[in-house]
C-alpha cells in the first residue's frame, strides 16, 4: 500500500478514534489529502463543498425532515399508535406488534430512523413497561424497530443513495415495500412468541364500533402516506414535490383539523428542522470533500481492480460486502457511508452483474442496522436514556431483533428477485 494511503488511513482513524465528529474527520482528511498530499489548489475545496450541497435532491430530504417534526409537535404520531394499536393489540404481544405497526406507518412519512426512535420509542417504551412487559424486551423491539423509518420509502438515505447512482428514486423508494412488510411480519412473530409464554394478559379486542371510531379519528394521519405515494405513483406529483406536499398537508391538519399545533410552535418546528437540516448538510460537505480524495487518487477504481482479481462470485461479493457495511455501520452515520461508500461499490456492480438498486436496499438495511449496534449506534443511546440504562444493556436486549433483520437482509441479498419485483412491476423495461 502506498504510503499516501496509509497517513490519510491513519489519519481519518485517528480522528474518529479521537471523538471528532465525524463531519470533521471526514473534511479534515480529505483537505489533507487534497492540499498536501495530492498538491490542490484549497479553492478548489471551497467548490467541491458548494457543488455537493447545490443537489436539488437535498431539498426532498429538507422537507422530510420538516414533515417528521410537525408530525411529532402536533398529534399525527399519537394517532397512528392508536391506529396501530386498535388493530393489533388485542393479540399475544399485541401492543408491542402495535409499536412496530406504529414505527412503519410513521417510516412511511418521516424517511428517518432516528426521527422514528424518538417519536415512537420514546412513547411506546414507557406504554410497553406500563402493561407490564418485560423491560429488556420491551427496549429491544422499539430500538430496532425504527429502522423500518429508512427502509419503508420515503427513506432519506435512499434519496442520497439515488443522487449518487443516478438511480431513478420513484423505483429505488419500491425496493423498500417488501423488506419493510418482512420486517415487521418477522419482529411481529417473535413478540407474539415471546408473549405467549410469559402469559401476559392482551389487550381488550375491540368492538367495531370502537375500531371505526380510531380509524375515522386517524383519518386524516393515514391519508398522509396515501397521499404521498398515491401522488408519486399516480404522476399527480415527483418525489421532490411529494417532500412540499407531505409538508402542507402535515401543516394543514395539525393546525387547522387536529388543532394540536398552535401557530406559536411554528417558528419552533421550523428553526428545529433548519438546524437538522444544517447538520445533514454539513455532514453531505464533509464527506463530499473526503469523496473527492478518493476520486482524485482513482482509489474506487484501484479497489474495484484488487476486488475483481480475488472474488469471482457475484454471491461471495455480495456476502463480503454485507460484513463489511455491518461493521462500517457501527462506527459511521449512514448519511456519511452512503456518500462515502456508494461511489467507491458502483464500479464493482457492473462488474458482478447486481443490479444498482438491489444494491442500494441491502447498504440502506446494512447501514439501517448500524443504528443498533455499539459502539456509536444512535438508537441505543436514545432508548437507553428513556429507561435509565447502560449501553451494555441495551445492547444485549436489541439481539434477538438484530439477529432477525440479519436473517432478512441474507434472505434479500441472495434473492435480488424479491426486492426487485415491486419496481419491475410498476416500471417494466421495454
Amino acid at each position: 500500500m502506498d504510503t499516501n494511503y496509509i497517513i490519510i488511513l491513519a489519519l481519518l482513524i485517528g480522528c474518529l478514534a479521537t471523538t471528532v465528529p465525524v463531519f470533521m474527520a471526514l473534511f479534515f482528511t480529505g483537505m489533507a489529502g487534497l492540499v498536501w498530499i495530492a498538491g490542490i489548489d484549497p479553492q478548489i475545496v471551497i467548490e467541491v463543498l458548494y457543488r455537493s450541497m447545490d443537489k436539488f435532491a437535498l431539498i426532498v430530504v429538507l422537507f422530510f425532515v420538516l414533515c417528521g417534526n410537525i408530525m411529532t409537535t402536533g398529534s399525527i404520531v399519537e394517532k397512528l399508535i392508536k391506529t396501530a394499536n386498535v388493530l393489533v393489540g388485542f393479540l399475544p404481544g399485541g401492543l408491542a406488534m402495535a409499536g412496530v405497526l406504529a414505527c412503519g406507518f410513521f417510516g412511511a412519512i418521516s424517511g428517518s430512523t432516528v426521527a422514528t426512535v424518538v417519536a415512537i420509542g420514546g412513547f411506546m417504551i414507557p406504554a410497553l413497561l406500563k402493561h407490564d412487559y418485560n423491560e429488556r424486551f420491551s427496549v429491544g423491539i422499539m430500538t430496532t424497530a425504527p429502522i423500518l423509518g429508512v427502509i419503508i420509502p420515503p427513506s432519506i438515505s435512499m434519496i442520497l443513495y439515488a443522487m449518487v447512482s443516478n438511480d431513478p428514486l420513484e423505483a429505488l423508494f419500491l425496493t423498500g415495500f417488501i423488506p419493510g412488510m418482512l420486517i415487521i411480519f418477522g419482529m411481529s412473530l417473535y413478540a407474539y412468541f415471546f408473549c405467549k409464554k410469559t402469559d401476559l394478559t392482551p389487550l381488550p379486542k375491540p368492538t367495531f364500533k370502537q375500531l371505526i371510531s380510531t380509524l375515522r379519528e386517524s383519518v386524516w394521519a393515514l391519508l398522509l402516506p396515501v397521499i404521498i405515494f398515491g401522488g408519486i405513483y399516480s404522476g399527480v406529483f415527483t418525489a421532490n414535490e411529494a417532500a412540499v406536499v407531505a409538508c402542507f398537508y402535515a401543516f394543514i391538519v395539525e393546525i387547522c383539523v387536529h388543532r394540536d399545533l398552535k401557530l406559536r410552535d411554528v417558528k419552533k418546528v421550523v428553526v428545529s428542522s433548519a438546524v437538522t437540516s444544517a447538520t445533514l448538510l454539513v455532514i453531505v460537505a464533509g464527506a463530499s470533500v473526503f469523496g473527492e480524495y478518493l476520486t482524485f487518487e482513482q482509489i474506487p477504481g484501484q479497489i474495484a481492480n484488487a476486488v475483481v482479481d480475488n472474488i469471482q462470485s457475484p454471491w461471495v461479493f455480495l456476502l463480503a460486502v454485507n460484513v463489511l457495511l455491518l461493521i462500517i455501520g457501527m462506527f459511521m452515520d449512514i448519511i456519511s457511508a452512503t456518500l462515502i461508500l456508494t461511489p467507491i461499490f458502483l464500479p464493482l456492480l457492473s462488474k458482478f452483474g447486481i443490479d444498482t438498486m438491489h444494491f442500494g436496499l441491502l447498504m440502506t438495511l446494512n447501514l439501517g442496522i448500524g443504528y443498533c449496534t455499539p459502539p456509536l449506534g444512535v438508537s441505543l443511546y436514545i432508548s437507553g436514556a428513556v429507561v435509565d440504562r447502560d449501553l451494555i444493556y441495551v445492547s444485549k436486549a436489541v439481539i434477538p431483533f438484530l439477529l432477525i433483520q440479519v436473517a432478512i437482509l441474507i434472505l434479500l441479498t441472495f434473492w435480488p428477485d424479491l426486492v426487485l419485483f415491486l419496481p419491475r412491476l410498476v416500471y417494466p423495461s421495454p
